[in-house]
């Protein structure tokens, strides 16, 4: 019965966070088909952005989210290489509501925000999507 009770929360949790970052990808006025989630633990997402960085002017950029650091702005990489992070949301909320996120990269656009240091923020553990369901949209 376990098995059936994991599957039904990992159904559940997945389609919560598709509904969430639709309402992202929404607010930053960009679509869902902009979005992509890794499922495996830990959960991620990119979210495409359709313009560019003057300080990156051949660089795509794209929001990242996992379930262990959150938001980040990053831009693609040359060679498929990993993405360049070039700033953490941060603060306390795993799940932020939307405004917040457009805020964030509203600053990174306009240039207000400094580049992170080394490291990242860990707001929580991987796993455990019982704890994230209560907080996504019912999808």
């Amino acid at each position: 019965m376990s098995g059936l009770i994991d599957t039904d929360l990992e159904f559940w949790f997945q389609r919560g966070l598709r509904a969430y970052l639709g309402e992202v990808a929404g607010a930053l006025g960009f679509g869902l088909e902009s979005c992509t989630v890794d499922v495996d633990v830990p959960v991620s997402a990119y979210v495409a952005v359709d313009w560019r960085l003057r300080r990156f002017p051949d660089r795509d950029v794209a929001l990242l989210w996992d379930e262990v650091h959150g938001w980040a702005a990053a831009v693609e990489a040359a060679c498929g290489e990993e993405m360049i992070v070039l700033a953490y949301l941060g603060g306390a909320d795993i799940l932020p509501p939307s405004p917040v996120i457009v805020r964030f990269l509203a600053a990174l656009r306009a240039g207000d925000l400094e580049p992170d240091g080394p490291g990242s923020p860990v707001l929580r553990r991987a796993g455990s999507h019982q704890e994230l369901l209560p907080l996504l949209p019912a999808g």
